[in-house]
């Protein structure tokens, strides 16, 4: 009998449910696992366990929230998903696709070492090195290597810090740089691309594009995040998005992603690919559960 472990930390978010809810359609018994809970005992061998279960045991697990915390936690949990796969465990994502897909300087490394479309891109150590470049963008994005959700996200218009409502950030842009460049060590800037107030997510399972949506920003916002306010509609992708997409999840090394791109004057560019993404927002415009076509793969697979 398959037993499939789905690694969640809230119970009630959509995804969660909806991957819970297909896998029981297959007449397969989930094993709900919160990696938080995870210990592994070191002797004759090596022994883990969550939630009172033999994590060795399980055919398959799918990760859908690894949990935030410390380094050392974090990388703990990852280790522990790494040791699972390499004994025959089928991680999907595997950890290295997600780790791949949470670092956005690496991801963005990566999508353009495939020559596919990103924003013109600096990463800099120094308050000076990022004021030249905001300088010389003239419209800019700051974003967390590791942000979610479009949380920490700023703008930088012509010398002035923006929040994702348009209101000016107070402090000068020198001092807010400074902070920064003391509170993270290093910059993540990408130039703002000029884009019709919306950009696309995709969502890519097993190399086909199962649906896609328009995000567009609530009023006031330039964010289209659907976390911080934005609304979806049904996509239709032109032939050249859908291969950017399935490339880009193919290069991160995805079963399943969100891809998001944005529509610029030369074509769309991608923004970044999510590696533990939200199905609420297909599943909303299309009626797609992207839980079933996740299930349809590993059960098929296992």
């Amino acid at each position: 009998m398959q037993k499939i472990g789905i690694a969640i930390t809230n119970p009630s978010d959509w995804t969660a449910t909806a991957l819970i809810a297909a896998t029981k359609q297959k007449n397969i018994t989930p094993v709900i696992i919160n990696l938080h809970t995870a210990d592994v005992t070191i002797q004759h061998g090596v022994h883990y366990s969550a939630n009172d279960n033999d994590l060795s045991e399980l055919d398959a697990i799918i990760v859908r929230d690894v949990g935030a915390g410390t380094l050392d936690g974090v990388s703990f949990r990852f280790d522990i998903l790494r040791q699972l796969e390499m004994n025959g465990t089928m991680i999907i994502n595997t950890p290295q696709a997600i780790q791949n897909a949470a670092n956005k300087y690496h991801s963005t490394c990566l999508l353009a070492q495939a020559n596919l479309p990103v924003p013109l891109t600096r990463a800099v150590q120094s308050t000076e090195g990022a004021l030249n470049t905001l300088a010389e963008f003239g419209d800019a994005v700051i974003k967390p290597v590791f942000g979610y959700k479009g949380i920490g996200i700023m703008r930088i218009k012509d010398g002035t810090a923006f929040h994702p409502n348009n209101e000016p950030h107070p402090e000068p842009i020198e001092q807010l740089i400074n902070n920064l460049i003391t509170e993270k060590e290093m910059l993540y800037i990408q130039e703002f691309i000029p884009n019709p107030g919306r950009d696309i997510r995709a969502f890519v399972v097993n190399g086909s594009v199962i649906g896609a949506i328009y995000r567009t920003a609530s009023n006031g916002s330039w964010l289209n995040n659907l976390s911080q306010g934005g609304t979806a509609a049904r996509c239709f992708l032109s032939p050249e998005q859908e291969d950017i997409c399935i490339r880009a999840a193919e290069t991160i090394g995805t079963v399943f992603a969100g891809v998001d791109i944005i529509e610029g004057a030369k074509g769309p560019v991608i923004l970044e690919v999510n590696g533990t993404p939200s199905g609420a927002g297909i599943y909303e415009a299309w009626g797609i559960n992207a839980a079933e076509h996740i299930i349809d793969y590993v059960t098929t697979g296992i």
